[in-house]
């Protein structure tokens, strides 16, 4: 997966909306644990079911929060709900980690003015 940096505004540019929704993602153990699962490819809700120890409206809450967030993407077929890990969507979250962990030295020189 390639991170550009272009993809990314400057901070002082923008809000963390977006960001925060996508992070908000990863902050459940249960969350997590359908991001491994759906690796091996897409899978139906029902099989998600059998492989988890949670009930359809616990599923169905936590499967708004991921793709809300942008990192898992759906699709209806019939009465089910296939799920599929969002390529694009897991790229954007690579991207604002590898942004907010490098450091800037123009921000930290300027962020701080040293009074005598």
């Amino acid at each position: 997966m390639e991170v550009h940096d272009e993809d990314v505004p400057e901070f002082g540019e923008r809000d963390f909306s977006a960001e925060a929704k996508m992070f908000k993602a990863f902050c459940d153990e249960s969350r997590l644990e359908i991001l491994f699962l759906l690796r091996s490819g897409e899978k139906c809700a029902c099989n998600l079911l059998e492989q988890l120890n949670i009930s359809q409206p616990t599923l169905s809450h936590h499967m708004k929060i991921l793709c809300d967030s942008g990192v898992i993407s759906c699709r209806k077929e019939g009465k089910w709900t296939h799920y599929t890990i969002d390529a694009e969507g897991m790229r954007k979250a690579l991207l604002f980690l590898t942004k907010i962990s490098e450091t800037d030295e123009s921000y930290v020189r300027s962020a701080c003015i040293i009074r005598r």
